[in-house]
């Protein structure tokens, strides 16, 4: 099956290094990076390059991670007529959990309501519904996978804690689901093989639980003392942080798992044993 990846960052690239689907073509943001994204068989295009719509004109499933920006969906803005007149089969749309606002700590599933809090979710709330209006208007199946807080490789608590940024803040009762990057692969490639009409997923780990929890545990397998504990009330949070602890849900995934998805990393514990076995050339 040949994928089209709107945006190569993180999640995307994992995707596509994984080689389950084979021919990708996707875009970038870096002009750079396109001769770098084709020596590894990616035919890799700028956004607005028009030579990128022969790629998705035979491409069978989109993948879109290019989030909403003030004017809305930048994607569907540039490429919805393109995205009608292909072949594709299927849009996996990746979204955010944050969708969700805040329940007080109560769990959440897809079936929940929608109460964003703040400008960015609410723009994720827009965006989802887009692309929900376009699979309907192009007969296209669009599947919507709303995600936990990102971790892998390169991207982890491990990474804080030796440069000095980890914080332990404290919110009592405040809990948050995460996802190992893999994970996310896996999820996407599960909704694209499963041949059924797109839905909602929640792609998330089965544990959520106290941020300042993961910092501790990644501490004690660096063999080195965590960061103190601090107040949130005291932590001169401002912004998306602050906005952060402003949530609290526990969100589930039996949806996804009932589809056949198992995550390799269930609990923040397992990914980050496996990142720095990774790191350690301890993995295989």
């Amino acid at each position: 099956m040949r994928l089209f990846a709107f945006g190569l960052g993180y999640s995307a690239s994992r995707v596509i290094a994984r080689g389950r689907f084979g021919a990708a073509a996707a875009t970038v943001r870096d002009p750079a990076a396109i001769a770098a994204w084709r020596r590894r068989g990616v035919d890799a295009y700028l956004f607005d390059d028009a030579e990128l719509q022969r790629a998705l004109a035979e491409a069978e499933i989109a993948l879109v991670s290019i989030p909403p920006d003030a004017e809305g969906d930048p994607t569907l803005r540039a490429h919805a007529s393109a995205l009608r007149a292909g072949r594709l089969a299927r849009i996996v749309y990746l979204s955010t959990v944050g969708v969700y606002g805040d329940s007080g700590g109560a769990w959440v599933d897809e079936d929940s309501p929608t109460q964003a809090m703040t400008p960015r979710a609410r723009a994720r709330v827009d965006a989802e519904g887009a692309w929900r209006a376009l699979g309907r208007e192009a007969g296209v199946a669009v599947d919507i996978l709303r995600l936990g807080g990102i971790y892998g490789p390169g991207r982890n608590a491990f990474d804080r804690l030796r440069d000095g940024t980890a914080r332990r803040l404290v919110k009592p009762g405040q809990a948050f689901n995460r996802i190992h990057v893999d994970d996310i692969a896996a999820a996407v490639e599960t909704v694209a093989a499963a041949g059924r009409p797109g839905a909602v997923y929640n792609v998330v780990d089965g544990a959520p639980s106290a941020p300042q929890d993961m910092i501790a545990y990644a501490a004690a397998l660096l063999g080195v003392a965590p960061p103190p504990e601090e107040p949130i009330a005291s932590a001169g949070l401002t912004g998306m942080a602050a906005s952060f602890y402003q949530e609290n849900r526990r969100v589930r995934n039996a949806k996804l798992r009932a589809l056949g998805w198992t995550p390799r990393y269930p609990t923040y514990r397992e990914g980050l044993a496996a990142v720095l076995a990774d790191e350690s050339g301890l993995s295989g």
